[in-house]
Formats: C-alpha cells, structure tokens, sequence
C-alpha cells in the first residue's frame, strides 16, 4: 500500500527531528496527484509521539504538458489524458510531498 509508506516516511521524519516532543499537528503540502495519507495517519502514529496528533493537508493541483500537442492542462482523474486524446504527457505538478510545518505542545 503506497499511502502507508509515504505516511511512515512522514512519521518516522517528524520523529528523528523531534524524538522527545509531543506533536500536536503536522501540516503537509501534498500534491493532488499523489496517493493521500489521510487514512492511514491515525494507524501509523499509535504508538509515537505524534499519536493523536491533527493533520493538515494543502493540496497542490496537477499539471500536465502533452507531448503530442504541447498544450498544459489539469488532469481531471488519476488517469492523465490530455484533452487531444494523448497518453504522452509530462507531469509538471501535483505529485509533491513537503512537510511544511510541525506543531509541538510546549
């Protein structure tokens, strides 16, 4: 399961940095083109020092270039299509993972 791995990544950052704080949110700037991590927070924070903790997501919009016809477009799903009917696209966006802030309770 991607989500999960991606979440244990997030977790296990925020506690090698922060070993003895109790967290209290961690904000994420994440990509709307990336697997979310919301289900999968709560489970892989049991245990930590981020256990209870809030999460916030910003979610960053996709952007795609077509290869074919050179038009940059939003996709509108999981599946990247550009609106000429090309397969052959870049991402330029939208698939992003940044920790953009950890909250501790003092």
């Amino acid at each position: 399961m991607h989500e999960l791995a991606i979440t244990e990544s997030v977790v296990q950052a925020v506690t090698e940095r922060l070993p003895d704080a109790r967290i209290t949110c961690v904000r994420l700037e994440i990509g709307a083109l990336a697997d979310s991590v919301r289900f999968c927070f709560d489970l892989v924070t049991e245990g930590t020092n981020l256990a209870g903790a809030r999460l916030e997501i910003a979610e960053i919009a996709g952007r795609c270039h077509c290869r074919v016809c050179g038009r940059d477009f939003e996709p509108d799903g999981p599946i990247m299509i550009c609106p000429c009917g090309s397969i052959e696209i870049a991402v330029l966006s939208g698939q992003e993972l940044k920790i953009a802030s950890v909250q501790a309770a003092a």
